[in-house]
């Protein structure tokens, strides 16, 4: 029994630990047009809900299902993406 709980404690401390998984926002708008290859990019307006930039919108690229009132986590809220012009 106690060999198990050391085995246990050795596989515990050998994986890594994430030290950084980003920013929580919240999406406020999303964008009618598409973008990328396939359409599967929609733009989308974030609320930063975490970090230095707390409070602040910032405009981003989102792949996959999106509606207003997700919640997601961003990488870098510094960063924003240029607005999608439609010809």
């Amino acid at each position: 029994m106690a060999e198990e709980q050391g085995k246990q404690e050795a596989v515990q401390e050998a994986k890594p630990e994430r030290k950084f998984d980003g920013f929580m926002a919240e999406v406020v708008e999303v964008a009618p047009m598409r973008t990328g290859m396939f359409g599967s990019v929609r733009q989308v307006m974030l609320k930063i809900l975490e970090g230095k930039d707390k409070g602040r919108v910032r405009r981003r690229n989102v792949s996959g299902r999106i509606k207003v009132g997700d919640i997601i986590r961003v990488s870098d809220t510094s960063r924003e993406d240029k607005r999608i012009m439609v010809r």
